[in-house]
């Protein structure tokens, strides 16, 4: 082919490349800005659940629509309400992102409480019973310091066996904690202070399951090992025959009558 013809073909692929790019555009199947979003969403293995920008995929659990008060604002995923106290709980309405059920992954986000605030992380969900924590395991988030100053927690604490320090908030319902299971190591717990954004990770396996909070790895544990149906069949799960069980399902953030504040909820699946 002689050179004319070489420059005549590549300036006739050049025109027909922007053709098709430019009508792929104008029906919204490709642009810079949603390249640039899928490249974001699948770098290393990352998957967004939520980016500041979208709630696709989110819902009540048991429901097909979002509850009133989960909405963005300034970006972030938050529960726009009053406080509630303890003593007045008497469960929410939590949401699931009910586009994919996951089994194993490294799950990543930051967040904020308010002065007494109350929420967590569930994973492996499955719909049909009063409440995620019924059946799925929970990353406990609530404020360590100011909880049990604002909250009466006398009643709860009678209600799961204790019997000394009605008023105090236990150390398998502190943040990080595996809820009601396993607790942290508190010599590792650095939280920062109510207002002020943390970030938390949980990494399930079914060798292994690691709680990390502000890039510090605060609790590790065996799922479904011998250690691990003791604690569920005499603490506050022994009468939850399904608890724990599944071992895939829906990821899940807690609406415990409390303002909370999620951002950067991203993915990766193992």
């Amino acid at each position: 082919m002689t050179k004319i013809g070489m420059t005549v073909l590549l300036a006739l692929s050049i025109i027909a490349c922007k053709d098709s790019n430019k009508q792929q555009a104008e029906e919204g199947t490709v642009t810079q800005e949603n390249s640039k979003s899928e490249i974001q969403k699948t770098e290393d293995g990352w998957q967004y659940l939520f980016d500041g920008t979208t709630l696709d995929g989110w819902r009540g659990y048991n429901e097909e629509q979002l509850p009133p008060g989960w909405v963005i604002k300034n970006g972030e995923l938050t529960y726009d309400t009053e406080l509630g106290l303890e003593q007045n709980y008497t469960g929410g309405r939590d949401i699931i992102y009910g586009a994919e059920e996951f089994d194993n992954f490294e799950l990543y986000l930051e967040w904020k409480l308010p002065k007494g605030g109350n929420s967590g992380i569930f994973y492996h969900i499955k719909e049909g019973y009063k409440a995620p924590y019924e059946v799925a395991p929970e990353y406990q988030i609530i404020d360590d310091e100011n909880y049990a100053q604002i909250h009466d927690l006398t009643g709860y604490n009678k209600s799961v066996g204790h019997i000394e320090n009605l008023s105090e908030l236990k150390p398998l319902n502190k943040t990080a904690a595996d809820y009601a299971m396993h607790a942290v190591d508190p010599d590792k717990i650095k939280l920062n202070p109510v207002g002020e954004w943390n970030s938390s990770k949980i990494v399930f396996t079914p060798e292994k399951v690691e709680h990390w909070l502000n890039d510090e790895k605060v609790l590790s544990f065996v799922p479904w090992d011998a250690e691990w149906d003791k604690k569920k069949n005499s603490g506050k799960w022994k009468n939850s025959p399904d608890y724990g069980k599944f071992k895939t399902g829906y990821i899940g953030l807690q609406d415990h009558a409390s303002p909370i504040w999620f951002r950067n909820i991203k993915i990766k699946k193992l």
